[in-house]
């Protein structure tokens, strides 16, 4: 378990310039285990070359990132993902034409034992077990069978590529609109598993433009106004006015 008074993760004057073009200033923030933060801004407002620096995409050009209480340096994605950080983006990742289990798996895919394993032949049964297992250790069901992630609903799909974060994540999940074109009782099952995700002892940054779904979930917000924090307060002290009104300026 992991010390509540620690942060999992922290930024530090987080700078990011893309020519004259200043993406991040001076940005800071902590974010600790179990807990999920709401990360909200206009068009323009720093948020995706945020998860980006965070996931090791791009370096920062100043500032520091510290991943429970160490800080570090991503040379690239991978990284990141050693250290325990996992990012779905908003294309969700995953392989239509593979299993659920082949989608979990991507990239770790478990080998057979012995002289098959060594050929290079994969324990596809032991993958789709473990997937369903641990899926639904965050609430997520789906049918126990081969069939494809092209097969599954929308709701399901993201829910699964969600579920496959949950389950490589040490510290933290960054997910960029994952309610974003789904229908509103597909919403809710994403939802759900990003609670699950939170009870589960990880932080997650939740990344949004539908406020309902901010406030709905989130236990705190950050919000970011051409490339800086301007506000990072308890979910609960916003409304959908307030934090309309802070994202574009017009709260004082």
């Amino acid at each position: 378990m992991n010390d509540v008074t620690t942060p999992i993760l922290e930024l530090r004057n987080i700078s990011k310039s893309y020519g004259s073009v200043e993406a991040l200033t001076d940005v800071s923030f902590k974010a600790y285990a179990g807990e999920v933060i709401g990360l909200v801004g206009d068009n323009g407002a720093g948020k995706s070359t945020l998860i980006k620096t965070i996931s090791g995409v791009h370096p920062p050009d100043k500032g520091e990132l510290i991943v429970d209480g160490v800080e570090r340096r991503w040379k690239s994605p991978h990284d990141s993902m050693e250290n325990g950080i996992e990012t779905l983006y908003q294309d969700s990742g995953l392989a239509p034409d593979l299993t659920i289990g082949s989608n979990i798996f991507l990239g770790r895919e478990l080998k057979r034992k012995g002289l098959v394993g060594k050929l290079g032949f994969l324990n596809q049964r032991s993958m789709e077990q473990r997937a369903l297992e641990e899926l639904e250790k965050v609430g997520i069901t789906v049918p126990p069978s081969k069939r494809t992630v092209s097969q599954l609903s929308g709701g399901q799909r993201q829910a699964v590529a969600i579920g496959r974060a949950v389950m490589w994540a040490k510290h933290v999940i960054i997910l960029d609109e994952p309610t974003n074109h789904l229908g509103a009782r597909q919403s809710l099952e994403v939802l759900k598993v990003i609670k699950s995700a939170r009870d589960a002892g990880l932080c997650v940054l939740f990344i949004s433009h539908t406020l309902p779904h901010v406030l709905e979930v989130t236990d705190r917000i950050i919000v970011m106004r051409l490339g800086r924090v301007v506000k990072d307060a308890p979910t609960s002290t916003f409304t959908v006015e307030s934090l309309l009104g802070t994202i574009t300026g017009l709260n004082t």
